[in-house]
């Protein structure tokens, strides 16, 4: 099996291998063709379990030649069934939390660098960059960092302090733009057709974007080589949510799995929400929106991957909801009492969509759910900040009985 061309997603015309993200017929987005001919399931399987512990086990469904030297291979975080989180959201389905926060840098963008890092050094470059609303400004400055490159990385400057703070630390170019995500998207395409540099979500966006395949693929892996029934995901550009599908697609196009292909919903911040919107209108395009919400991770009011988004969600029976900042708040305690997992914003909306969903009876008995939590709650302290309460006591059993009520014992 090898990487064949670049094939646009629209008119379906193709490409050579290069830093390349756009059709210069239609101006449709790139995504990385392959060819599967000489697949045998049985050896792909047994190269798949003999492989690393991370991403790269996976080389053969990802878009550079041979296996990445990767000293921060992330990958194979862990997936835990969640049985008091189904308790408390009244189902009866089986919860899956896919925990991605234990990547290197705290994120599932680890996954896509790190395919972009190796595809940007097999291409030649010497200096990588990124616009991003923060996970991947961490993960583009540590890997590049570890991979020995150059990196500016360009953030909306009212980014979180602690996202700065993570992303300074590996000795980056650190750029605040005066702006929202899409302002500092814009900047960074005008500067990729000016600078030789590799951005990773512009000029190697087709690339980039397999990293996100490998979710699925673990999933598979850690349900005993199994499909889930449906899957829960964020939804910033649509990127993730549609190529965690591509990955499911991929293993059953090829013979590594069977089974009927998974629903999928996809959970936005009602404060930036334009994919949501556009499922609910029946709209086959998103509206561009300004981003007011405390997800600020998800805030892109211009999704490039946003009707594909839309569309799986339709074809596979499922939705595209939001919700607000106050259920925000509530996804990330009920997850954190619920699993021990405290997550950042992102997982707040993903984790509030579910309770949408269970609360519409829209979740089966015995239903195999996997929500993909994509980010660490330390990353989003602020967001928690007013919930914070401190019970404070004298240094004596009678303070502390007094406080809480409870017999001390002496």
């Amino acid at each position: 099996m090898s990487i064949s061309n670049l094939r646009c997603k629209e008119c379906s015309a193709e490409f050579e291998l290069d830093a390349s993200f756009y059709c210069t017929s239609c101006f449709g987005p790139l995504e990385v063709l392959y060819d599967h001919s000489d697949l045998k399931p049985d050896e792909a399987r047994r190269r798949i379990q003999a492989g690393s512990r991370g991403i790269w086990r996976y080389s053969d469904f990802l878009p550079i030649d041979g296996r990445a030297g990767d000293p921060l291979e992330p990958g194979m975080t862990p997936i835990i069934r969640a049985d008091r989180l189904a308790e408390r959201l009244g189902t009866e389905a089986e919860i899956y939390i896919k925990n991605d926060a234990a990547n290197p840098t705290h994120s599932f963008k680890d996954r896509v660098v790190a395919v972009a890092i190796a595809k940007a050094k097999e291409l030649g470059f010497e200096t990588v960059a990124c616009a991003s609303t923060g996970n991947l400004a961490n993960a583009v400055a540590a890997h590049a960092a570890a991979a020995g490159l150059e990196s500016y990385v360009f953030v909306p400057a009212n980014l979180e302090e602690q996202k700065l703070l993570a992303t300074d630390i590996y000795g980056t170019n650190l750029v605040g733009v005066n702006g929202n995500y899409d302002d500092v998207n814009r900047l960074c395409t005008q500067l990729a057709d000016q600078k030789p540099w590799a951005f990773v979500n512009v000029n190697l966006r087709p690339y980039y974007a397999e990293g996100s395949k490998t979710l699925a693929f673990e999933t598979v892996e850690q349900l005993g080589w199994e499909l889930p029934d449906r899957v829960v995901s964020p939804i910033a550009s649509g990127s993730l949510f549609t190529k965690i599908a591509r990955g499911f697609e991929e293993w059953l196009e090829v013979g590594l799995v069977g089974g009927e292909f998974p629903v999928f919903n996809g959970a936005q911040a009602e404060g930036c929400s334009p994919v949501a919107i556009a499922f609910a209108e029946g709209a086959k395009v998103c509206r561009p929106q300004r981003p007011d919400t405390i997800a600020k991770s998800l805030a892109i009011g211009d999704p490039a991957d946003g009707p594909y988004a839309v569309a799986q969600a339709k074809r596979t029976e499922g939705g595209i909801d939001a919700v607000s900042d106050d259920e925000i708040r509530a996804g990330i305690r009920l997850l954190a009492e619920t699993t021990g997992i405290f997550t950042e914003t992102a997982g707040g909306v993903t984790v509030g969509v579910l309770e949408k969903l269970a609360r519409r009876g829209e979740l089966s008995a015995g239903e195999k759910v996997v929500v993909y939590i994509t980010g660490e709650g330390l990353k989003t302290l602020d967001a928690n900040r007013d919930g914070f309460a401190l019970a404070e006591v004298d240094p004596d059993p009678a303070s502390f009985e007094s406080k809480f009520g409870q017999e001390v014992a002496v």
